[in-house]
């Protein structure tokens, strides 16, 4: 099985005609369609439109300044047995 990615058109007739690269000639093929509507740049969605709250980038972007991050001691901790 091979994977190639096309990107392409829908025609005004709502005929999508692809054109597979790779020289396939004379040949069998079983092909699986799926497709995602690309979406221009001026209808990009904000991150409120994808349901962030209103200014989550900009108040928690660059929170962590400190550096290294050291990671405290962790305690004990329960040894299970394993579940067959």
């Amino acid at each position: 099985m091979q994977m190639i990615k096309v990107r392409s058109r829908v025609g005004a007739d709502g005929m999508l005609h692809l054109q597979i690269p790779g020289g396939i000639k004379d040949t069998d093929l079983e092909v699986i369609v799926i497709f995602q509507p690309i979406v221009p740049a001026t209808e990009a969605k904000t991150a409120e439109d994808l349901g962030w709250s209103p200014g989550f980038f900009e108040r928690t972007i660059g929170c962590f300044q400190d550096e290294p991050l050291v990671l405290g001691e962790q305690g004990e901790y329960e040894i299970r047995e394993e579940l067959l």
